[in-house]
């Protein structure tokens, strides 16, 4: 049985009184705890500096050369807090039902209604960094619009707000390792989470500069590594970005949640070619500001200037006039796929749509335009060679962020004890679809307010470590099973490149398990998945030595990997037979063709469990309740 560990009592009251319970580390006994932090994004390095400046030893682990690499700069919109500035009705209440509603009703209750709680003091912690917000005139912080909402709630700063916050967390990290409270691992890759006796003790790990492999223990393993996008080949992650760490923890016994809960961006740069490594991402807050429209008449080739404006369809405020372009992101991304398939796309390959900001800089003046968006601007100017103040951008859908991850309790803890999963690597705030601007909000609450009590209760009930617990042999068995792993790949010699597979991968799962998705699609993707794993194991070719600097090995790996979650994200696809926010099966839609919930059947969180590389996974659900938001069909119109 799946225990949530959700407190009792009215909901608005549960946090409080959690933390009013929780167990606590008395300031003498914290400096015998170690905690292993996996990842320097946002949720990673708020937790490791948080967690130092309570006092316990925290060890950093990420890939890159430094923490300001991680792929939570790429975050351009802004973050949500329920502060109510405008004075437009914003409330944690209304937050609360925003999100859960935007989720389709997919998501824990209490773990969204304290997200909402702490979202307040995120921004006024952000501010006391030194994050440069947007201000008005007048010098109070700035709010726009995001979709899925009526109020004004985002905070920003230009189109940049994901570097601002991570280099305050940053900022709060190096504070740290300056004291030695903190022991920075860079260019390191966790590569095996190491279970004893049911419990996370530790990870092993490569030194991706001299190759050496490595085990680390610990009293607790967090792991804040992001999401799953790239098994997709084309997504607007970062290249580095993979799911290797929740995967290999999820064979160690961690449970999988919703794997096919991915979402797919509405306004990203359109593809542009067969060979195209990654996309680029146009914020959603453009949205604010841009009219997404295309022509009414089939094939209709002219300039979009030349095209008037009653013969133009502004789709998304046609079809939804109460939030018109600011719908949520499954919704917008799904009405652009209807309008490109029945023939009215734009650009050379008929797959885009136009994003006008014309209007408003006819209203507001281009210099205002360019202060909100300039940034974004200038990069798709850059990108397309086309210059958005004169005319209106291309845009497409595309993979961006998931919300699957691996399961949680209430606690933010897996089903294996010692091991807490924060951010995007979890499953637990966003549902089937998550609101833009919700992110980099849930990553630093997990991080700054939610992870250090939950931990804190986690320890108080388990005594520090024995240091010789590291010579257990599980340690040494993990070390040359992942030795042996690197020299596999190695070993296979073939004539394909690494890329070569991913990219087939990639655009299986795009067309059978992307934006819509049926039966027949992934029941084909389902056999054709194993065979391409297959040939990736007999004919993958991988240069050089494990001793080396590598990344053709660290390729490799990740792509190894994505072979085997790329089963289990159709299998649960499959296995979820109705729509609901960015899992749209085609089958199961109302006559509007809208996503068709069928909250009787399935009204649960689905978290898998291992059982072998091929073998068909264990579903544990856990129901899902709803006392606050009533379950309804999401109306956006």
């Amino acid at each position: 049985m799946l225990d949530s560990k959700i407190p009792p009592g009215a909901m608005s009251d549960k946090w409080t009184d959690f933390k009013f319970h929780a167990k606590l580390v008395n300031p003498a006994n914290k400096r015998k705890y170690k905690v292993i932090v996996v990842g320097t994004g946002l949720a990673g390095a708020s937790a490791a500096a948080s967690l130092s400046e309570l006092g316990y030893q925290v060890e950093s682990f990420f890939f890159q050369d430094s923490p300001r690499r991680a792929h939570s700069i790429a975050a351009q919109g802004g973050i949500n807090a329920a502060k109510n500035y405008p004075n437009d009705g914003d409330s944690i209440k209304r937050l609360f039902y925003d999100t859960v509603k935007g989720g389709d009703f997919r998501s824990r209750e209490a773990n969204v209604h304290r997200l909402a709680e702490v979202s307040n003091s995120i921004i006024d912690q952000c501010v006391a960094q030194g994050v440069p917000f947007a201000r008005e005139y007048s010098g109070y912080l700035d709010n726009r619009s995001f979709g899925g909402a009526q109020v004004s709630r985002t905070f920003y700063a230009r189109g940049q707000t994901g570097q601002q916050l991570l280099l305050g967390a940053y900022q709060a990290l190096m504070k740290e390792v300056s004291k030695g409270s903190i022991k920075l691992h860079s260019r390191t890759e966790m590569l095996d989470l190491v279970v004893i006796d049911g419990v996370a003790r530790g990870i092993i790990t490569r030194n991706l500069v001299t190759g050496l492999i490595e085990s680390h223990m610990g009293d607790a393993v967090v792991l804040g590594t992001g999401g799953y996008g790239n098994v997709f080949y084309l997504s607007t992650n970062a290249k580095g970005s993979n799911v290797t760490a929740t995967w290999r923890a999820h064979k160690k016994g961690a449970f999988f949640a919703n794997p096919c809960f991915t979402q797919i961006h509405p306004t990203c740069i359109p593809v542009h070619g067969d060979y195209q490594s990654k996309l680029t991402l146009m914020s959603e807050s453009l949205r604010n500001d841009g009219r997404v429209w295309v022509p009414k008449t089939p094939g209709d080739q002219r300039k979009p200037t030349d095209i008037p404006e009653a013969e133009r369809d502004y789709f998304l405020e046609r079809k939804y006039p109460s939030f018109g372009n600011l719908v949520p992101r499954d919704i917008a991304s799904r009405n652009a796929k209807e309008q490109c398939d029945a023939g009215r796309g734009v650009g050379a390959s008929g797959q885009a749509v136009y994003l006008d900001l014309a209007d408003s800089i006819k209203r507001l003046g281009k210099e205002t335009i360019k202060q909100r968006y300039g940034n974004l601007i200038d990069m798709y100017q850059k990108i397309v060679d086309d210059n958005p103040y004169e005319t209106p951008m291309m845009i497409y859908p595309a993979v961006h962020y998931t919300m699957g991850g691996l399961w949680v309790d209430y606690n933010l803890m897996s089903n294996l004890p010692g091991l807490f999963v924060i951010g995007e690597a979890n499953f637990s705030d966003h549902g089937a679809n998550r609101l833009g601007a919700s992110a980099l909000m849930q990553g630093l609450a997990d991080g700054y307010f939610v992870l250090p009590y939950t931990i804190s209760d986690y320890l108080a009930k388990n005594k520090p470590v024995d240091p010789k617990l590291k010579e257990h042999a599980e340690f040494k068995k993990c070390e040359k099973d992942v030795a042996n792993y690197i020299q596999k790949l190695l070993s296979i010699k073939g004539k394909r490149t690494v890329d070569d597979f991913h990219r087939q991968l990639g655009k299986l799962l795009w067309d059978k398990c992307g934006m819509a998705r049926t039966e027949a699609g992934l029941k084909e993707a389902l056999v054709q998945i194993p065979k391409i794993r297959e040939e990736f194991w007999k004919d993958v070719n991988v240069l050089g030595s494990g001793e080396e600097f590598n990344q053709a090995l660290e390729r490799a790996g990740r792509v190894a990997d994505f072979l085997e979650f790329g089963e289990l994200l159709v299998k649960d696809a499959l296995d979820r037979a109705e729509s609901c926010g960015g899992h749209f099966r085609e089958e199961y839609q109302t006559p509007e063709g809208e996503a068709l919930r069928r909250d009787d059947l399935y009204s649960y969180v689905a978290a898998w469990q291992f059982n072998g590389v091929g073998q068909v996974p264990t579903l544990h659900k856990e129901e899902l309740k709803f006392e606050e938001v009533h379950l309804a069909q999401r109306s956006y119109k």
